[in-house]
């Protein structure tokens, strides 16, 4: 039920969005190049081998408490004898096993594996925080790309217009209609406008790098994004959703947890430790015990079995030292678990102000747009039959672009606030995105589950190698940007509002 709403946007259309999980093509949905991150970003791929890491631990706690057997063996050669043992050997070879089995260790072994169990558990929350991060990360990405393409295109609009602008201007002089004054603002107005494209050139360079460290792939034809589903009605319901789901807090309360278990294990220090252990040993002497003397056996087999305990008296308060730093360090994973909560607090409610500020900007940059474009078309024509200056015209063009750019940058805006809230609520990984099928997803439990009861001391997984994919192969970006018509960020696109009756899924 929890990822019916994404499955059911991101289905839209789905001959633009279906993903060729052979061979995943050009990131040019949004669909895609979460996909792409997913398999290929080398945080996230970072993230998942030091969980596996951390899923190591549960076994190396168990062993703890698992029998130990050993061989001893040596090889002796004296090289000069007593001179009052006339039997002894010049060499002797002895082998040796030892069998010991923990029996009781004060629960230290018990709480150890408890806590390693636990971090487990975090470590598969900071995975999901880490995979939610780098999503929030493309999705911003992805929607300054097209930002940035849609102010290039805007600028260099405006650069050709205020060419146009300017020719007509020196025409309108050479023939005395109008001034030198006029002239000048239109070659200032038309420098300014050529160094803003500039800069916005530079920063489309900028936003097109940044995604192809996030995605590993250039963007090309960045198509518009899929509506956000799944945003509740109020932030009250927000805040309640991510203090259920939010990973980073899930981690720190497992990590809490796990330092309770700590605590125990340290004041496991004081007590009693009993085991039982068997043995045996192999003599032979290589024909060389009792020199001259016949008869004398050259080899010799004993065993010995029992039972060792060990009862601390004093430690020079060591146990207790490592208790009260354990239950310490408990205290400060019980404090950082309120300082997380008040962070997903805070993060909920401002994405949720940003979000809903970002829409109420879309709506009056609209009106702003349109009222600027009819603006400019009445100052052209009363310009026309000399009732408006030129700087008349000029500061209208200007408003309409300043209204177009603020247009774009709120769209932006509204998007990457409204996946900041999924992500705030734990609402936005592979699992709700539905990226690709559920036995395609990296799922952290298959490698504690087959690696939590290994016992076997040789058994080790291959080297390893680096899986993500490089980028110093992919060409450096340019400025150019689509002219085949709007780019999305100024066409139809829009940011969903939610209805108010739509469930939380």
């Amino acid at each position: 039920m929890r990822r019916a709403g994404f499955v059911s946007v991101l289905s839209i259309g789905a001959s633009a969005f279906a993903l060729a999980a052979s061979n995943p093509a050009q990131a040019d949905t949004l669909q895609e190049a979460l996909t792409s991150a997913y398999e290929n970003n080398p945080i996230l791929l970072a993230a998942r081998a030091g969980q596996r890491a951390t899923d190591e631990e549960v076994p190396i706690q168990r062993a703890q408490g698992l029998p130990t057997v050993s061989v001893a063996g040596a090889y002796t050669e004296f090289l000069k004898q007593s001179a009052v043992q006339f039997a002894a050997p010049d060499r002797v070879v002895q082998i040796g096993p030892t069998l010991e089995v923990p029996i009781y260790s004060g629960g230290a072994v018990k709480n150890s594996l408890k806590a390693a169990k636990e971090r487990v558990s975090a470590g598969q929350a900071d995975l999901r925080a880490t995979e939610s991060s780098v999503f929030s990360q493309v999705v911003a990405a992805y929607m300054d790309v097209l930002r940035n393409e849609a102010i290039v295109s805007l600028s260099a609009n405006q650069v050709e217009v205020l060419g146009v602008n300017l020719r007509a201007t020196s025409d309108r002089f050479e023939i005395g209609d109008l001034t030198r004054t006029d002239v000048a603002q239109s070659q200032s107005r038309l420098a300014l406008a050529q160094s803003d494209l500039e800069s916005a050139r530079s920063n489309l360079i900028s936003a097109r790098e940044t995604y192809i460290r996030l995605v590993g792939e250039a963007p090309q034809d960045l198509q518009a994004p899929p509506d956000l589903p799944g945003i509740p009605a109020d932030v009250e319901t927000a805040v309640d959703v991510a203090l259920a789901n939010n990973p980073d807090l899930i981690g720190d309360k497992e990590r809490a947890v796990a330092a309770g278990f700590d605590s125990e294990v340290a004041g496991s220090g004081r007590t009693p430790r009993v085991s039982v252990f068997a043995g045996g040993n192999y003599t032979d002497y290589l024909g060389t015990l009792g020199g001259n003397l016949a008869g004398v056996s050259q080899s010799e087999t004993t065993s010995n079995a029992g039972v060792r305990l060990s009862i601390p008296i004093f430690q020079g308060g060591l146990p207790a030292a490592r208790q009260r730093q354990a239950q310490a360090r408990e205290s400060a994973a019980l404090e950082q678990v309120i300082a997380t909560e008040r962070d997903v607090i805070a993060q909920v409610r401002a994405a949720w102000a940003s979000w809903q500020a970002s829409l109420a900007v879309i709506d009056s940059s609209q009106v702003a747009v349109d009222a600027a474009s009819l603006s400019l078309e009445g100052v052209q024509a009363e310009n026309s039959i000399g009732t408006r200056q030129i700087l008349d015209v000029l500061n209208a063009e200007q408003e309409l672009l300043n209204a177009r750019v603020q247009l774009v940058t709120a769209r932006r805006n509204a998007y990457v606030a409204g996946f900041s809230l999924l992500a705030a609520m734990g609402r936005a990984e592979a699992r709700d995105l539905n990226l690709m099928g559920e036995g395609m997803l990296y799922n952290p439990a298959l490698n504690y589950e087959r690696v939590r009861g290994k016992i076997w001391d040789w058994d080790r997984d291959p080297d390893p190698e680096a899986e993500a994919t490089r980028t110093v192969d992919v060409p450096a970006p340019d400025a150019s940007y689509p002219t085949d018509g709007e780019n999305t960020l100024e066409s139809g696109y829009r940011v969903r509002v939610p209805n108010r009756e739509e469930p939380i899924r």
